[in-house]
């Protein structure tokens, strides 16, 4: 197993910590400490949604895997496959229009 360095009550990977610590974090104003308890902070609040996001994606990839198991050597029919992704939640309708506000934002980007 990997030796990991405790920061923030993460457990870190010994290269990413050198290069946050002595290659990033130096001259923005923000220490490593700080750095590593909003991270922890954040994996804290967010991990238990995100786990379960990925265990629902490793469902559906394990049903789409499945379906084309099972039509191996078929031809594709789009129609019974877009059917079939929606079924399973895959593709969902299509929500209302909405407008992206770029107030405040370079305008290169925006």
């Amino acid at each position: 197993m990997t030796d990991r360095i405790q920061r923030g009550g993460l457990q870190i990977s010994p290269v990413l910590c050198e290069l946050l610590e002595n290659e990033i974090a130096p001259g923005t104003g923000i220490s490593p400490e700080h750095f590593w308890q909003g991270l922890s902070a954040l994996v804290a609040k967010h991990g238990p949604r995100n786990r379960e996001l990925l265990a629902r994606r490793d469902q559906l990839q394990a049903r789409i895997d499945a379906w084309h198991r099972e039509r191996k050597g078929r031809p594709h029919d789009a129609a019974a496959y877009k059917a079939f992704l929606s079924e399973i939640g895959y593709l969902v309708p299509e929500g209302p229009d909405f407008k992206v506000d770029t107030a405040n934002v370079d305008d290169e980007i925006g």
